[in-house]
């Protein structure tokens, strides 16, 4: 024969944790819909734009320049 004090204190546990796991699982979709509404990953897109933008620009200058330092020993050197 089982406790009855056993059992109700079965179904409480049980309770308890499925009531926590709901809460759980509310606030990480609450989060989760939180951060694809937030400006944050949109802002932190952008900046990923500008930096790649940017960083493609300074290699171009780079190349162009070293291009243009090339030409000028070519040219001392036919001298």
């Amino acid at each position: 024969m089982i406790n009855l004090a056993c059992i109700h204190d079965k179904y409480g546990l049980k309770k308890f944790w499925e009531e926590k796991i709901e809460s759980h699982v509310q606030r990480t979709g609450n989060e989760d819909s939180r951060l694809k509404n937030s400006a944050l990953s949109k802002l932190r897109e952008e900046w990923v734009q500008r930096l790649q933008f940017r960083n493609q620009h300074v290699i171009e200058t780079m190349r162009e320049e070293q291009i243009r330092r090339a030409q000028r020993v070519q040219g001392i050197l036919r001298v």
